[in-house]
């Protein structure tokens, strides 16, 4: 029986790149983790050992750099379109090129009240997160959020579930709901102003988790999810990642103690993931 080679890919992943744009009032910080995939003909360097169609990935991890100081880096969704196009242009052998980005938020540090221009501090945890994927034919942006850790401790139940011989968990009407968003929408087209809209959408994440009455995890992920479709015509699909961070009330009655649903211990292992994608009638997920 003979073997051949079905897929492949490779590339340089977790690029760091500080990029300082020095303006006359102020400097501005990006502070990005870089990753780049080529799919494409690369069948004889793993068959026969030939090299002549591979790009070095050192040259890859140069090549973010460089096209990093051609000009400032704005919006991370841009320079992953810059990396592709660049990557496609110059590499006919690569049938797609894949550039993930994630960047950490940094923040100005207050001095008596304004905004410093040039120091910074560690900003808000949760990171930005994009996707560009690119072919000779075109290209598609996709955006994200991680690290999203939020919590609600009223309007949130759990109950009417199938119960089996195994079941031990008790059906509630008030529980401490917590998880930690992760979130990747594609957008339709490219003309899309990406900051802008990132912002937006992790203000509606955080405004639906907050007011929806949640009768599951399920419930309130595709409430958000449509609330952002709803406010969003740029978005086409929406896919959501919520690992229910449970937390145990803690039984007091061994001190003679009753916990009014108020004393809660924070478990992090096992945990509940709740996935989904909703989308429009057309999607790229």
């Amino acid at each position: 029986m003979g073997i051949k080679l079905s897929t492949s890919n490779y590339g340089k992943s977790r690029v760091r790149l500080v990029r300082i744009t020095r303006g006359d009032e102020q400097h501005h910080l990006k502070d990005i983790s870089v990753d780049i995939q080529f799919e494409g003909d690369f069948e004889d360097v793993h068959v026969h050992g030939d090299n002549r169609n591979v790009l070095p990935t050192d040259t890859m991890k140069n090549t973010v750099y460089a096209l990093a100081s051609q000009r400032p880096v704005a919006e991370i969704e841009e320079f992953g379109l810059r990396l592709t196009g660049h990557f496609l242009d110059n590499n006919p052998q690569a049938r797609n090129v894949r550039v993930n980005l994630t960047e950490r938020q940094w923040a100005r540090i207050l001095v008596e009240g304004r905004p410093h221009p040039w120091a910074f501090v560690a900003g808000r945890p949760d990171k930005r997160t994009a996707m560009v994927s690119g072919t000779h034919a075109g290209r598609s942006v996709q955006a994200g959020i991680e690290d999203l850790l939020v919590l609600k401790s009223n309007e949130s139940a759990f109950e009417g579930y199938i119960q089996d011989r195994y079941t031990t968990l008790p059906e509630t009407r008030d529980r401490i709901f917590a998880t930690v968003v992760k979130a990747n929408w594609s957008y339709g087209r490219q003309d899309v102003a990406f900051s802008r809209c990132w912002e937006g959408v992790r203000s509606v994440l955080l405004q639906t988790f907050a007011e929806h009455r949640s009768e599951s995890v399920q419930h309130t992920l595709y409430a958000m999810a449509g609330a952002v479709l709803d406010s969003f015509g740029e978005i086409d699909a929406i896919r959501i990642s919520m690992p229910n961070k449970h937390h145990l009330p803690v039984d007091l009655t061994p001190f003679g103690m009753e916990n009014n649903n108020e004393v809660f211990v924070a478990t992090d292992e096992p945990h509940g993931l709740i996935e989904a994608v909703v989308r429009r009638d057309s999607g790229l997920f």
